[in-house]
């Protein structure tokens, strides 16, 4: 699977982990040099406390469109520290 914006592969790996329709990517997969921490955070009641990051391409900014749980509930733990994108990011095989 790849992950893309504005033309830009995000993240690749044959190893992400399908939850609720979005594709987890493994950390190891991203290419941080395309993300940027963001202070935003939501709460899942059964995954626990995501955290966000702005992607970044050519100086466009894609504000809060990758997500992850650092610290997941014993029911996500198969995600833990993985990461799903949305607004407007492709995630295609």
């Amino acid at each position: 699977m790849k992950a893309i914006w504005r033309g830009t592969i995000l993240a690749e790996s044959d190893e992400t982990r399908v939850v609720e329709g979005n594709h987890y990517f493994p950390s190891e997969s991203v290419r941080q040099q395309h993300f940027k921490a963001s202070d935003k955070h939501t709460v899942c009641p059964w995954k626990g406390t995501a955290s966000y990051h702005t992607i970044v391409v050519e100086g466009a900014e894609n504000r809060d469109a990758a997500w992850y749980y650092p610290e997941t509930k014993a029911e996500a733990k198969h995600i833990e520290g993985y990461v799903a994108f949305w607004r407007g990011v492709e995630v295609i095989p």
